[in-house]
């Protein structure tokens, strides 16, 4: 089959020739409609991840069954499927009670093992992670919901428990970013969106961001203080720098909530962060690591019906050879919104 392959760390990924996957026991393997790229998908190409090479990248895909392994009782051959980018091992106590995005022996599609760059990728414990996909719900749109629009989704209602009529800050507009501005409006929520990119804002607004504050050396917190009356309730980083981390935990108000959903490099041996703040004002630091499969039925029920839109989302759609090309400078791409491979193409 024809794959993304990274060869070495910050390598010229290149679109090769691969061996087709094989279901493993308890899990199965996945023809690849859509699969998102995203910033994630850099940081392992960076080094930032432990990655074996030579590796093919992508995690988060939307596709239809096509070999089912030994031991799988839930899904047959041709069934349309979606999966969360984090798979539990379905059998650990974390599993067991619905967190397999904490599970101590996750695998990651694009990370622990070959990913969906690819025509065809492989699953483990299919009957814990793989969610069936409605007919209503396309393949590009579902392939943006298993990291970013499902990270953001727990961020928000299983993390942060957004209030209707609080404020959210959210630094950073890119498909994660995008996905919690609209996320947030649909529960109630009053929205501050924070990104360097004005074209991204544009579309944070469209989406129903209450506020947009361009990230150009303005003072953010100080802005949002102002904007929100004394800080915003609740916070994320959607992109994870040192900068944009501080900017969403200074934004809150006394006793907000943050929520770190973008990764955070090391720098100089740890990311600094505002503790004294965090101290004072009795800040709240959740992490939010994407969402387990028995999570996803709220958020498909308001999918189909109509009030979150992650469609909207999707930007561009490419071919294998472009997302070779993009992926070594992802990390500064100004798109706003989500970008699509269909390997096919």
């Amino acid at each position: 089959m024809r794959a993304v392959v990274v060869d070495a760390v910050r390598a010229q990924p290149h679109v090769g020739e691969v061996a087709t996957p094989s279901a493993p026991p308890g899990g199965v393997v996945v023809r690849v409609m859509a699969t998102g790229m995203c910033r994630s998908d850099w940081h392992a190409w960076a080094g930032h991840d432990d990655i074996a090479f030579p590796h093919v990248p992508g995690h988060e895909l939307a596709g239809v069954v096509t070999q089912v392994g030994e031991g799988v009782r839930r899904w047959t051959v041709g069934d349309r499927v979606t999966v969360p980018f984090v798979c539990g091992c379905g059998r650990c106590e974390w599993c067991l009670a619905g967190d397999a995005q904490v599970c101590p022996d996750q695998e990651q599609p694009g990370f622990t093992h070959w990913g969906s760059f690819a025509e065809q990728v492989a699953l483990h414990a299919a009957d814990t992670n793989l969610v069936a996909l409605p007919d209503e719900v396309d393949f590009a749109t579902a392939a943006g919901l298993g990291c970013r629009f499902a990270t953001a989704y727990r961020a928000l209602v299983g993390r942060a428990r957004v209030a209707t009529g609080e404020w959210v800050t959210v630094v950073g507009s890119g498909g994660v970013g995008l996905s919690t501005v609209m996320i947030a409006k649909a529960l109630g929520a009053r929205v501050v969106a924070v990104d360097r990119n004005p074209e991204a804002l544009v579309v944070a607004t469209a989406l129903g961001a209450d506020h947009a504050v361009p990230a150009d050396g303005t003072d953010v917190p100080a802005v949002v203080a102002d904007l929100t009356g004394g800080g915003s309730h609740v916070a994320v980083d959607a992109v994870g720098s040192e900068q944009t981390c501080a900017d969403a935990i200074l934004s809150l108000r006394r006793r907000g909530r943050h929520v770190q959903v973008g990764l955070l490099p090391p720098v100089d041996g740890h990311p600094r962060v505002p503790m004294a703040r965090v101290i004072a004002w009795e800040l709240d630091l959740l992490g939010s690591h994407g969402m387990a499969a028995t999570d996803y039925p709220g958020m498909m029920r308001l999918i189909e019906q109509g009030r979150l839109q992650p469609q909207r989302l999707v930007e561009r759609t490419i071919g294998l050879e472009e997302a070779a090309d993009l992926l070594p400078g992802f990390d500064r791409a100004t798109v706003a919104g989500i970008t699509i491979i269909d390997p096919t193409r």
